[in-house]
């Protein structure tokens, strides 16, 4: 099992962490706290060699640095990761009034599977803007953590086929209620008594918002021995705590990167997704800077750095065995996994899979390689968005897990530790090639 303060932070971190507004805020903090400035990117930089710093984008997405103490000619230890999970958004006007419920509709957010979201306790989070008092806009986080939504099931007895693999329909079926009678006052009454109850805002008016359900059933250890995590969000708040876990425990000498991007889980197009331009100017600011020879330097630093791509990988499940290719099934608290596709789906390539493979000697993790059967399709993630974008020679890695996508997500209580200890060796490491 992983050391209990690190497991104990990495579950106070997803419960705290419904949306990637609050994982970003969570993520800000603690880096303050380990003596990170925060960076605004609308003002001017002034950076020096040693400077750690952060910088939000969208307050969802965030790149954290340490810049080398030396002048900056060597390459970048990068680490990725993305903020954003399936699930179920709030529409703008979502208030439906029927058979004295007042329900509200949603969107579906990502791949999300829908069946577990039936019956759960579920609440409501994300930011809202709003217009104060005195005429000034402000976006503020909201975080309603009671029970304030369910979606009920349909009895079987009215549904004989519910176990036959029935088609869910989100826009009709996956209506949650939230209150008996009342309408679309109700449910501005109480966005407004818990704005002023969570940061005593009074006599505003409420401009827009982006809220998401969550289920609150809080993360927790799982199995006779604790062998296990089961938590919302696994899919990919994993990847932000270790990755952040690394960044604070390096030893501060190396030039060393972590980003975390929004909207992965919808294609990575935005302006703070990976595909974006967000860690292209952040760097190329740091690279004005402190580093040498202009457009060519700049080449130099890019390909003198190595990204490691943090996303989780599908875990060999033992209900289902036939799933995997029977040579590249990761097994839960098997250590971390490299991810390999042949048609570019992740970024590996032989010689970044070969360093982590030395890493992972280095820090005395184990190491684990995924790789999908020939007749199933494979997802993706930032790793080859970023690899595209930048330039920057990438791999895939990711912890071993069960439930990807689903409501509430499974993962071994011991990978998060052998990740972290790879990562800080990732980012202690004097030579990247």
């Amino acid at each position: 099992m992983a050391h209990a303060p690190t497991l104990d932070r990495l579950l106070h971190f997803l419960e705290r962490s419904p949306t990637p507004w609050h994982a970003v805020d969570n993520m800000a903090r603690r880096l303050e706290q380990a003596g990170y400035r925060r960076l605004e990117e609308t003002e001017a930089w002034q950076l020096a060699p040693g400077d750690r710093f952060y910088v939000t984008r969208n307050a969802s997405s965030l790149i954290a640095m340490q810049v080398p103490t030396d002048p900056l000619r060597s390459g970048l230890r990068m680490i990725g990761a993305h903020t954003d999970s399936p699930g179920l958004r709030l529409k703008p006007q979502p208030v439906v009034a029927k058979k004295d419920w007042l329900q509200l509709s949603v969107e579906v957010y990502g791949g999300a599977l829908l069946a577990p979201w039936f019956d759960r306790d579920l609440g409501l989070a994300g930011r809202i803007h709003v217009r104060r008092e005195d005429g000034r806009l402000q976006g503020v986080l909201l975080h309603v953590d009671r029970p304030v939504a369910i979606i009920p099931s349909l009895a079987i007895h009215l549904d004989r086929e519910a176990n036959n693999g029935r088609a869910l329909n989100a826009q009709t079926q996956m209506l949650p209620v939230v209150l008996q009678g009342g309408g679309e006052a109700d449910l501005e009454r109480w966005l407004k008594r818990w704005l002023y109850e969570q940061h005593g805002l009074e006599n505003i008016q409420l401009m827009d918002y982006e809220l998401s359900l969550y289920d609150m059933q809080r993360p927790s250890r799982v199995g006779i021995e604790g062998e296990l995590i089961a938590s919302a969000r696994l899919d990919n708040l994993l990847s932000c705590f270790t990755g952040i876990e690394a960044l604070l425990a390096g030893d501060g000498r190396q030039g060393a990167l972590f980003v975390a991007n929004d909207h992965e889980e919808v294609g990575s197009a935005s302006a703070c997704g990976a595909q974006g331009p967000f860690l292209g100017d952040v760097l190329r600011r740091v690279h004005a800077q402190l580093g040498e020879g202009g457009e060519d330097g700049w080449v130099r630093l890019i390909q003198g750095s190595r990204m490691i791509s943090c996303d989780n990988a599908h875990a060999v499940h033992p209900n289902f065995p036939e799933k995997h290719d029977e040579h590249h099934g990761p097994a839960i608290n098997g250590g971390p996994v490299i991810k390999v596709n042949a048609n570019q789906r992740y970024a590996t390539n032989s010689a970044t899979a070969a360093m982590f493979r030395d890493i992972c000697r280095e820090a005395g993790t184990p190491v684990q390689t995924f790789v999908t059967r020939a007749d199933m399709g494979c997802g993706s993630t930032i790793g080859p968005i970023t690899a595209t974008e930048l330039g920057v020679p990438t791999l895939d890695v990711g912890i071993p897990q069960w439930g990807m996508h689903s409501i509430r997500e499974t993962a071994g209580s011991r990978d998060a530790d052998y990740l972290i200890r790879a990562l800080t060796a990732f980012v202690n490491r004097t030579e990247l090639d």
